[in-house]
Order: C-alpha cells, then structure tokens, then sequence
C-alpha cells in the first residue's frame, strides 16, 4: 500500500508521541478523592436509614441469641415454611443459636432464602455479595424474599471501601462477580411506572448483629 508523504508525517508524530508519556493537566479531577463527606452517624444507623429508604427492612439485633428470636418472630409472621439456606457455615451459627429453619432443599420453589454478604455500604444502603460466598450467584437473586445475615464488623462507609476490603480479602482472585444489591429487585421501564421484584426478591431483609 502506497503511503503519502503526509500521512507517514502523521504517523510518525502519533509514534513518537506514544514513546513519551504525557502528565494529566489535571490530576485532581481523576477521582483520587472522594466527593462525599465523611459520615456524621454511626454507620449502623446510616446504613438502616438508607436502606429503609429503598424499601428494605432492617432488624438490629444485639447477639446471635436475639438473631434466632428475630428471625423466627419474622418467620412465623409471614407464613414461611420453605426456608432456604446454602451455606454451611450459616447454617452452623444459626443452629447453635436456637434457628434451625432451613430444611428446604430447593431455592427455585422456597418462601425466602437467608445468606450471608461480604459488606454492607453505609452510604447507599447496599449490600456487597460475590461469587465467592457458597450460596453463590443465584439464592439471592432466585428466592422471592432475600435475608441477609450481616455483623457490625461488615459495614464500611463507601463503595470504594467495599471494593478495598475486597482487594485485600481475595488478592489477586478475586471472585468472577461481585454485586451491589440496592434494595428489592424494582424497574419503571413500562410507563414509568415503579413496580417492585420484577426481575429478583420482592422484600430484602438485612439481620444486623451488633456482635
């Protein structure tokens, strides 16, 4: 291919120019810092302020003890009888705790299903669940209802925060998905109109222990 003297001059300018670095003209407006101010609450308290906000329910509970009683109380209110629960570990705590409610083998068909998460976001009200969690991809997104079983030593303020903890948890593995659940599942693409649980649970729960 025949090259025209002034285009082999425009090329030779773009190679040299990307041998040679160039500083950012502005490098405080690459996101270095963040544009939120530090949190004036607690983060407990921020956390259930914005996830009541989107619809969410929060229940504090002090100890493990007061998580059986609570979850149980919840249980027994809504009608549940198919409790679906995935991880081992879970399972365990909750069974020393006085909660053994999980026999259902099938989260495709249960009432609700309780996992675990890697973080709770303060700011936004989300919760920060992956693939590397033994329930996986699909219990949070299947079960109509979600519970999430979370301790104070969970929450940080920030997605950055959140995405931090993650680096330093897995390193170099991290899992193949990390996802921000904000709230039940909800779309207004028809008509603008919200509608809640269209496309994952219709009603999230967030368990806090304090300890």
């Amino acid at each position: 291919m025949n090259i025209s003297p002034a285009r082999e001059s425009i090329l030779k300018k773009i190679r040299k120019a990307l041998t040679q670095s160039t500083p950012l003209p502005f490098p405080q407006s690459e996101g270095n810092s963040s544009v939120f101010q530090p949190s004036q609450q607690e983060l407990e308290v921020q956390f259930a302020e914005q996830f009541s906000k989107l619809q969410g329910k929060f229940v504090f509970c002090l100890n493990r003890q007061e998580l059986a009683a609570q979850l149980q109380q919840v249980i027994a209110h809504n009608k549940w009888d198919k409790i679906y629960c995935r991880e081992d570990v879970l399972r365990t705590d909750l069974a020393a705790s006085g909660f053994n409610q999980f026999t259902h083998p099938d989260v495709a068909s249960c009432d609700a299903a309780i996992t675990s998460c890697e973080w709770l976001i303060a700011r936004t009200g989300s919760i920060v669940m992956s693939a590397g969690q033994q329930s996986g991809r699909t219990v949070s997104v299947y079960a109509p209802v979600h519970i999430c079983i979370a301790y104070a030593s969970q929450l940080v303020y920030e997605l950055k925060d959140g995405l931090q903890q993650a680096k330093e948890k897995y390193g170099a593995n991290l899992p193949s998905l990390i996802t921000f659940a904000t709230g039940p599942s909800r779309t207004a693409d028809i008509e603008k109109t919200l509608v809640v649980g269209v496309h994952g649970p219709k009603e999230v729960y967030v368990f806090l222990v304090d300890q």
